[in-house]
């Protein structure tokens, strides 16, 4: 008998994980970008390696654009989208990669630059209205290096005033999810370090305004979990990116550092209303440098299915009255014996149920998809940082 329950699976049939265009282009450090053979060309290849994921994991129906990165006609793309099975979501904007940017967008102190990010928002919205899709996801790369650099209340004023334009811009059906990241490129401060920035600066604009929380961008030791249950419970958890790091930045494969915080930070998620919440998106957001970006991704959306099977085995019921007795060792321990369970051999088994690989890593690693991609696309320039 499976230790995953009909109401459980009902659960996690209904999962859905976005996945980022740009994790199948290349990319590296901030030293070499890298070259891999079959990386797509344009946004159509990246598309259909896409597919590929969510072909395999029935996990990944919607794909993430990143503009300009993935400019394109948006009517042919979306409908290249659904020739494949997948749908367009996401649209992150990228006011990081010109020179006009070099000391901020949204909060520089020149107005015709601020115009020129708000203008370039505002062509993001406009690819949102052809593609269908919902968000708007901003993440500024802006700061200062050093102390007295920079007008630090300034900045937050004229970060209010760009995203007050961008947000007036949204349709009726549209959001704008601001993420944060507490460091890098800016090594003093960042106009947008934290959870409680964003979720100022979004509360200030209105319903449609939520904060995207990047679990790799947190100061190491920090409660991720207890941020992901404060924005549930305000309301204002409207996305995930999900990554992982082991020192410093993130894009690593979700899970990869410590499994055990993703369980817990997928426990709050379902304890606060935000699982198969259609307010909460689940996104990846990571770059594959070394390891082969279809499996890459595979392995990605299995960890965060995995961990939300765990997270969906806590006993609450034995849980409350621990937390209530003041039972610290029998809490720990429903905790515990949740986390510890494989799962993997009964989701093996409900995915055969479906019609799907029990391992679909190695069915698509049998598929030969990965080398007829590397002998076709010979020539062009490959996808990557920029392209």
């Amino acid at each position: 008998m499976s230790i995953l329950t009909p109401d459980i699976l009902a659960e996690l049939e209904k999962q859905s994980i976005e996945l980022p265009s740009w994790a199948f282009g290349n990319s590296g450090t901030r030293f070499k970008v890298y070259g891999t053979p079959g990386t797509p060309r344009d946004p159509f290849e990246k598309i259909a390696d896409a597919a590929q994921v969510h072909k395999y994991t029935a996990l990944a129906p919607v794909v993430a654009l990143h503009i300009p990165w993935d400019m394109s006609d948006f009517g042919d793309l979306r409908t290249h989208a659904e020739e494949h099975g997948v749908s367009l979501g996401t649209v992150n904007s990228n006011t990081f990669q010109d020179d006009d940017y070099k000391f901020g967008a949204l909060t520089h102190e020149d107005a015709a630059i601020r115009q020129k990010a708000i203008d370039h928002h505002f062509a993001c919205i406009d690819v949102m209205d052809a593609t269908g899709s919902r968000d708007l996801k901003i993440w500024l790369g802006e700061g200062s290096n050093y102390p007295g650099q920079a007008d630090m209340r300034g900045r937050q004023d004229r970060l209010q005033e760009s995203l007050q334009q961008i947000y007036a811009r949204l349709g009726d059906d549209q959001r704008m999810v601001l993420e944060y990241k507490f460091f890098e490129p800016a090594f003093y401060h960042m106009d947008v370090p934290d959870w409680g920035t964003s979720y100022a600066q979004v509360s200030a604009l209105g319903d449609k305004a939520l904060v995207c929380l990047d679990t790799g961008h947190h100061a190491p030791g920090t409660n991720i979990e207890f941020i992901v249950m404060q924005l549930l419970r305000l309301g204002k958890l409207g996305s995930f990116d999900f990554n992982s790091r082991f020192y410093a930045d993130d894009d690593l494969i979700v899970g990869a550092a410590d499994p055990f915080q993703l369980f817990r930070i997928l426990f709050e998620v379902v304890r606060g209303g935000g699982l198969n919440n259609p307010d909460v998106a689940f996104m990846l957001d990571q770059c594959h440098n070394v390891e082969d970006k279809i499996p890459g991704q595979i392995r990605s959306v299995l960890n965060v299915q995995e961990m939300t099977a765990r997270a969906l085995l806590v006993d609450r019921a034995a849980l409350a009255v621990a937390q209530k007795s003041g039972d610290v060792l029998a809490a720990n321990a429903v905790f515990m014996d949740a986390f510890y369970k494989d799962v993997r051999p009964a989701l093996a088994e409900w995915r055969e149920s479906r019609g799907l690989a029990g391992d679909p890593t190695a069915a698509y690693a049998a598929s030969g998809y990965q080398e007829k991609i590397a002998a076709d696309r010979v020539g062009g320039t490959q996808a990557g940082w920029g392209a």
